[in-house]
């Protein structure tokens, strides 16, 4: 088991430093000049130089790489070109919002589609069944940002239950805060909840056909006992797969509902900095979050083991 985690860990060092790499080398060909963005088109070129100086653009490409990935290992991840902060605290200030929307938007799908994906499984064939799995491929299609429209216009708009977008703060209580956050959640939950239910409802219709289940049958038990008892917890591998990628997409790609919601957070940011060209953010943030979707990966590898024995006695 130990050697398992080593290797594991070997593997996720060596995944982040060709991530670093690809970043890295990916924004710097991006045309565009920072200081260009910051001075104008009109400015003189002496200063424009001495703003690539004072920024460190000046630099060769291999000694800024390396400045930039042992910052980042001591927690400095610069400054920014634009707001002249340290990233590190204008990272910090949005991930109270970009976090509790993934977290929040992964709760509702996971709830969601959860009991629908048994649902289906335990009627698969039926009327039913195929109900549900026609709103899933509806729920599939209809891009998420289309989606956070009709709620603004639904909820905020016409009903007023809630506003058409902005964050009122955690200073304001847990109740506002959350109440900002949960059209945005709805939005990015419901087209996830619909792939996790067709994924759970799949996966346990395979497990259904197992011979543990057959003789969990034979044994007096009936199909919904046998589903409960035995089906669920070896239906769980594929979904502990789809949970965890989710959410690294809903830390990663809540770029547009962030816009769409005029949210504070991480998305934002990366919009904002972007059209600044404001390098240095765009790496930190995006290199941020391959992070935690490395580590997100790594601790679905342990869910699997476990969740799964036989996991455990092959690596064993």
């Amino acid at each position: 088991m130990l050697q398992y985690f080593v290797r594991r860990i070997v593997t996720l060092f060596f995944t982040l430093v060709i991530a670093s790499l690809v970043i890295f080398v990916s924004l710097e060909i991006i045309p565009g000049d920072p200081a260009s963005y910051m001075l104008g088109i009109n400015a003189q070129e002496d200063t424009l130089q001495a703003l690539r100086q004072e920024l460190g653009l000046d630099k060769p490409k291999l000694e800024r790489y390396l400045e930039w990935v042992k910052g980042m290992l001591i927690g400095d991840f610069g400054v920014s070109y634009t707001y002249r902060a340290p990233v590190i605290e204008m990272v910090s200030d949005r991930l109270w919002v970009s976090l509790p929307l993934a977290v929040y938007a992964l709760i509702l799908s996971t709830l969601i589609s959860l009991p629908v994906g048994i649902y289906a499984a335990a009627n698969r064939g039926k009327i039913s069944d195929l109900s549900v799995m026609g709103v899933t491929q509806i729920g599939i299609a209809v891009p998420n940002f289309w989606f956070a429209m009709l709620l603004v216009y639904l909820f905020a708009i016409i009903l007023r239950w809630f506003s058409a977008g902005g964050f009122s703060g955690w200073e304001a209580g847990l109740f506002l805060g959350l109440k900002s956050l949960t059209l945005p959640a709805i939005s990015l939950a419901l087209p996830q909840a619909s792939i996790l239910a067709r994924v759970m409802r799949s996966s346990l219709i395979d497990t259904l056909n197992e011979d543990f289940i057959k003789t969990a049958r034979a044994k007096g038990l009936t199909q919904n006992q046998a589903l409960i008892k035995h089906g669920i917890r070896n239906a769980l591998i594929p979904v502990l797969t789809i949970i965890g990628l989710q959410f690294s997409f809903l830390m990663a790609g809540a770029i547009i509902i962030e816009n769409v919601f005029f949210l504070p957070g991480l998305g934002r940011l990366i919009f904002q900095s972007i059209a600044q060209r404001d390098i240095i953010v765009v790496e930190s943030v995006i290199m941020l979050l391959v992070f935690s979707v490395v580590i997100v990966t790594f601790l679905v590898d342990v869910a699997y083991v476990i969740v799964d024995p036989r996991l455990r006695s092959s690596i064993l």
